[in-house]
């Protein structure tokens, strides 16, 4: 029984060691990468040891939550200006893109779009969902496509706006919004309804950037979650679900 002990205290010991170098990182998240996110973070933890609480909101919001002092250590955004205003206020680095948006005008009724969206000039709809347009980068987009086609007059009786793009989705899952413009990795994994991938000639790239927050510029678990953002498995879940890349 003698040599059990020894053996009991080096499995204690590297079990300690170990906890002590995991941490938890806490990540705030634009709503459209919410599933890709959690693939991510499953990978992530499983690769590294370390763990995640992840908040998810509209771009805007979480952008505000970081300004007010809460206490994320890595941003996920869906737009490249908060990033960059982080940056330049000395409240982040290491920004880079870690994901290019691509904007769909979405239905679950499958023959309600046609291929080129023509249902939006024919407004011939109850309601038009789309996020928020001052905090959610793709409601900003979706305005953009209304005026580039110029139905923004039209519609605009119809719109609803959801917080956040997740929202928004759900307003036109749940049927409350016959057809809305959401992100193309909500439904690229999901088949069904009808959709139109708007060319990106009718808005803005939504080019979505990660950085590092200030408060976590020596975090273990931080820099870790930035180095596998990076990586070749992290990407390869982003183009998965329907995201381009830089």
């Amino acid at each position: 029984m003698g040599p059990i002990y020894p053996i009991l205290a080096i499995l204690l010991l590297a079990g300690t060691c170990a906890s002590l170098q995991a941490d938890e990182v806490k990540v705030a998240v634009a709503a459209n990468f919410t599933v890709a996110m959690k693939e991510i973070a499953a990978g992530f933890e499983q690769a590294t040891g370390h763990t995640t609480r992840i908040s998810f909101g509209s771009t805007g919001k979480l952008y505000a939550q970081i300004r007010n002092g809460a206490p994320f250590g890595v941003f996920l955004a869906a737009d490249q200006a908060r990033p960059r205003r982080l940056v330049e206020a000395g409240q982040a680095s290491g920004r880079f893109t870690y994901a290019v948006g691509k904007l769909v005008l979405w239905s679950a009724d499958p023959a309600l779009i046609d291929g080129e969206g023509r249902v939006l000039a024919r407004a011939d709809f109850r309601r038009l969902a789309i996020a928020n347009p001052r905090t959610a980068p793709y409601g900003a987009a979706a305005l953009e496509v209304m005026k580039a086609l110029a139905v923004d007059e039209r519609v605009r009786p119809r719109l609803v706006r959801g917080d956040n793009i997740v929202q928004t989705y759900q307003f036109v899952a749940t049927r409350n919004a016959e057809l809305g413009f959401v992100a193309r990795a909500q439904i690229a994994l999901r088949p069904g309804g009808s959709s139109w991938e708007v060319p990106q000639s009718l808005y803005t790239p939504i080019r979505q950037d990660a950085v590092l927050l200030e408060r976590a510029a020596s975090d273990p678990a931080a820099l870790a979650l930035i180095d596998y953002l990076e990586g070749s498995e992290a990407r390869a879940i982003v183009e998965r679900y329907g995201y381009g890349l830089e």
